[in-house]
């Protein structure tokens, strides 16, 4: 799928123009780029995480010659895919989310009982 075929399935699917839906993925794909270029991730829960990662320098070799050259140290973009994408990828149901435990409202704490004072030790008779 190119982007304008993205363009379309998704202006279908949200019931939004094509113009619109347009403009929504420029600036998606503006933001993420601006913040992975930051060094910040971009967590999208379900579906996956933007990130940049560091490689290394690293010695390769030249396909032609074989003769080794350095490949210099670098920022890379990584997409690591969310548990909901590698289950529907899998043709698999996502794991349904347990219901959060119903919050017990907070009981009313005793005040501490002040404590003892520590007793000194008897002093020494000479």
């Amino acid at each position: 799928m190119n982007k304008s075929e993205l363009i379309e399935a998704v202006a279908e699917r949200a019931e939004l123009s094509k113009a619109a839906v347009n403009k929504a993925i420029d600036a998606l794909t503006e933001v993420i780029t601006s913040v992975i270029s930051k060094g910040n991730p971009v967590a999208l829960i379900g579906f996956g995480t933007f990130k940049a990662v560091n490689r290394a320098a690293r010695t390769g070799k030249n396909p032609k010659t074989g003769a080794p050259l350095k490949i210099a140290a670098k920022a890379v973009p990584k997409f690591s895919a969310g548990a909901g994408l590698k289950a529907a990828v899998a043709g698999k149901k996502p794991a349904a989310k347990k219901p959060a435990a119903a919050k017990k409202p907070a009981a009313a704490k005793k005040p501490a009982a002040p404590k003892a004072a520590a007793k000194k030790p008897a002093a020494k008779k000479k």
